[in-house]
């Protein structure tokens, strides 16, 4: 049986990088990260050196510090507690407030043997990486306007999404401003437009939807070809959710969600929600999310399929999606707001501000140490969990989508005729 949460929601702030650490020139060159330093282009780009403590992860829990810690231990993660003002909305469970029973103390055998243990040296701590600078080093005219985009992280190669076909790009061309495709990918019904894609996690295979009666699975290597066309009942697919291990793709309609078995290709379920509260979904472990024009955020059990929760927060959702370790959901609004929600927690937050935008995209990095929200045509860089700003950046015309290449080496911005390529630095 759901339930309606109430919609108040901790107040967090994001905390600026000290003054000193600003003003990080981004690059117009389109070669290597020397030549990029030798010729800076002052255009609005935010830098900082500082990292997040802790040790470095490719593939480890984000917010690992909030997931085991207490409402205390979250307001001491912030860089300045006087930037972040955060009250939980919710007590603790009993259990899991009280005090734990102090240890008893090691015998003398134990402690003989821990001082004989020299401490670790600071420069050789390995400590968890976040981006601390990045450069505009390309650009890639896609034709019409960038929908949907993906990136690789094993060959850097970008797949820019609109109607009528897939552009392939190389990782050269990332490095460019007018070089062409290495593919083409056409569908046979040129009226087809993609609104979404997702890479599989072995990035050898691809799915699209939008505007079309069917989700179309490619095959990305060592020639890109359709693998599958999935025929699906409705005429426009909003968004795409792929389960970690790629056997499950929930695709978002108007009115309902469909659920695809991908390893067999297989219609599991056309699961009936609310008629303006699909315009978004995501999948974590056992549990789906949906949202949209109602403002409404609703949580699904996955094998039940039974309702579990829903949160009334104000205003229309634009986007969904969770951090790698699968434990906290964010949300983007039409207000530039950002909810995070825990998975399993009555732990809920929100970032708050006051502009409305037409569009609002949400990325982790897969490292789970930062993530990318863009507003209309702004970039922000923001690390998980102390919310910290790494860097900001102004494009010229509104963003439609993003994504972060699975080695977080590069960020692709989609807009109108052209995707932009973003080297980060560590």
């Amino acid at each position: 049986m759901s339930r309606e949460e109430k919609d108040s929601f901790s107040i967090v702030n994001i905390c600026d990088e000290p003054e000193e650490r600003r003003n990080v020139a981004e690059s117009s060159g389109v070669s290597s990260q020397h030549e990029h330093q030798a010729q800076p282009q002052a255009e609005g780009a935010y830098g900082m050196a500082q990292q997040s403590p802790g040790p470095q992860m490719q593939h480890g829990p984000v917010y690992q510090e909030m997931s085991s810690g207490t409402r205390q231990q979250w307001v001491l993660q912030a860089p300045d507690r006087s930037d972040l003002q955060a009250s939980w909305l919710s007590e603790v469970e009993p259990e899991a407030a009280a005090e734990p029973c102090p240890s008893s103390a090691p015998s003398e055998e134990v402690s003989s043997f821990l001082r004989t243990i020299p401490p670790i040296p600071d420069e050789v701590a390995v400590r968890q990486r976040v981006p601390w600078k990045f450069w505009k080093v390309g650009k890639v005219c896609h034709g019409k306007n960038v929908y949907a985009i993906a990136i690789s992280g094993s060959t850097h190669h970008v797949y820019t999404c609109g109607h009528g076909y897939i552009k392939v790009w190389e990782e050269s061309a990332l490095h460019a401003f007018n070089k062409a495709p290495q593919a083409q990918l056409d569908f046979q019904d040129r009226r087809s437009c993609v609104l979404a894609c997702k890479l599989l996690p072995d990035e050898q295979s691809l799915i699209a939807g939008g505007v079309s009666r069917s989700l179309t699975l490619w095959d990305l290597a060592p020639t890109p070809r359709v693998r599958a066309q999935l025929a699906s009942t409705g005429p426009r697919c909003y968004s795409l959710a792929l389960s970690s291990n790629a056997q499950i793709c929930l695709a978002c309609f108007k009115g309902f969600v469909e659920i695809w078995d991908l390893q067999n290709q297989i219609l599991i379920r056309k699961h009936e929600v609310p008629e303006y509260g699909s315009r978004c979904v995501d999948i974590a472990g056992n549990k789906f999310w949906t949202g949209g024009e109602n403002a409404r955020l609703y949580s699904w059990d996955l094998r039940s399929y039974q309702r579990l929760q829903q949160y009334h927060l104000q205003e229309e959702i634009l986007s969904i999606t969770h951090d790698p370790s699968e434990e906290w959901v964010l949300v983007g609004l039409r207000n530039s707001d950002i909810i995070i929600l825990h998975m399993h927690r009555k732990e809920k937050f929100k970032i708050a501000s006051d502009k409305y935008i037409d569009h609002h995209n949400l990325k982790f990095a897969s490292c789970g140490n930062y993530f990318v929200t863009t507003r209309d045509e702004s970039i922000y860089c923001l690390t998980a969990p102390s919310l910290q700003r790494l860097f900001q950046a102004e494009e010229s015309t509104d963003i439609l989508c993003c994504d972060v290449s699975s080695d977080n080496q590069y960020l692709v911005t989609g807009s109108k005729k052209s995707a932009t390529v973003y080297q980060l630095l560590y």
